[in-house]
């Protein structure tokens, strides 16, 4: 499989990492980015092959994977049009953020074959999760493809709607913030009852990575692994209690649907018409 990357940063680099010498070689790697540093980086460590601009090589590729800002969408697809061989046919990947397949499609004079991805951070530790959505041009081997590129990076999630990318975005694409937001709560709460710096640290994060690895591990629902924590009358009883009655649930909750929101306004936004 060949694969041209559009875009040479940090999500781009942590693909680039689980792809080459496993699902292909680094030589049937692509990369394309304006910043010369970049490149000799995944030059030399992945050997890639690289370009400032898009050229010969992105449109012998089998996939073209956009990893570039979305406010950036726009111009690099008039720049990919030219490139675009249409009897070949090859697979758009699209990894940036609020840019929908039809506004993309439209960009690409009705480019069929497009699947849009929302990958999350810890995809650089090849821990991320991904939500995609394919377009109809999509062929069953083209959706397999993406598939393997993106689970690269962690496990992937289809679905059957791509409007539902926005509440992918507010669950997983943001959700990582929410969990260091929590994790700066228990490490201030550390602080003032009395422990250092480092201990709090260490404590708040070794307890959230083995609560998150008990539920990943567990077959019973997390609801149930909190009650079997929280024994009435005692500490994790009051702690909970008292989350609630200030009403933090239902503001995660709430948060994560402002996410949503703004995500479909994003959506809005950069696909209007010029």
């Amino acid at each position: 499989m060949k694969i041209a990357f559009i875009g040479g940063g940090n999500m781009a680099s942590a693909l680039i990492a689980g792809l080459a010498g496993k699902l292909t070689a680094g030589a049937n790697i692509h990369v394309v980015d304006p910043n010369a540093d970049a490149l000799e980086r995944l030059r030399t460590q992945y050997g890639v092959t690289t370009a400032s601009a898009s050229d010969a090589a992105v449109s012998a590729a089998d996939v073209i994977v956009l990893a570039v800002k979305p406010q950036s969408m726009r111009e690099v697809a008039a720049q990919l049009l030219p490139l675009i061989d249409a009897a070949r046919q090859p697979l758009i990947v699209s990894i940036a953020a609020g840019i929908r397949s039809a506004d993309l499609s439209r960009w690409l004079g009705g480019y069929g074959a497009i699947v849009r991805c929302m990958p999350n951070t810890p995809a650089l530790i090849g821990m991320g999760i991904t939500g995609m959505a394919a377009t109809d041009g999509v062929s069953a081997q083209q959706k397999q493809a993406a598939d393997d590129i993106l689970r690269a990076v962690g496990p992937t999630v289809w679905l059957d709607d791509e409007a539902q990318i926005d509440a992918v975005t507010a669950i997983s694409g943001s959700g990582p913030a929410y969990v260091f937001y929590f994790i700066e709560a228990m490490q201030q709460a550390a602080a003032e009852l009395g422990l250092s710096d480092q201990q709090g640290t260490q404590l708040a994060l070794a307890t959230f990575a083995g609560a998150a690895q008990l539920a990943t591990q567990s077959s019973e629902p997390v609801a149930l692994l909190r009650e079997r924590v929280t024994s009435k009358g005692g500490t994790t009883y009051a702690a909970v209690t008292s989350m609630e009655d200030s009403g933090v649930k239902a503001a995660i909750v709430k948060g994560a649907k402002a996410a949503a929101a703004r995500g479909k306004e994003l959506g809005d936004e950069l696909g209007a018409a010029s």
